[in-house]
């Protein structure tokens, strides 16, 4: 299975494009991992928060395929200890899909749309963070639990 994290608008703090592409070459002897980048839309000051939402949602769903397992990055999801997130990967691993598909929306959240596509929610933390910082915190998460997954001492209880 291959492990997406799906974007909205790009990381481009030096500190935390050199941090996620270290993770991302650790990830590569575990999982086949990609990002994939949507464009943060033009011209937002004229538009309100909803309709933000629903022309973000439209290029999330554009980016989504058949039988993708779709997870939202959302404050609402369900809480993991590293340890339950790494159960709950291995058996995603073992479910048969191409592809789980990991969202980040834009600074709004998402839109009724994709709340509907997506076939689960995953909250990272109670507290807020910015959205550079959520996808460094993600991809260190995914590497931990590939880590547990092998038995490997990247963890510690």
């Amino acid at each position: 299975m291959k492990v997406v994290l799906l974007t909205v608008g790009k990381t481009n703090e030096p500190y935390f494009v050199e941090a996620i592409s270290d993770y991302q070459k650790r990830l590569k002897y575990y999982v086949p991992f990609e990002i994939v980048e949507i464009p943060e839309l033009k011209n937002t000051k004229s538009m309100s928060e909803e309709v933000q939402k629903q022309k973000e949602g439209e290029l999330i769903m554009k980016c989504l395929q058949e039988g993708d397992f779709v997870v939202l990055l959302d404050d609402k999801g369900r809480d993991f200890t590293s340890l339950q997130f790494a159960a709950y990967m291995e058996k995603r691993m073992a479910a048969g899909n191409k592809r789980a598909v990991f969202v980040v929306g834009g600074p709004y959240g998402f839109s009724s749309d994709v709340y509907g596509r997506a076939d689960g929610k995953v909250s990272l933390s109670k507290m807020t963070f910015s959205h550079q910082m959520v996808r460094l915190i993600f991809v260190e998460q995914l590497y931990r639990a590939m880590t547990i997954l092998r038995g490997e001492p990247y963890h510690h209880e």
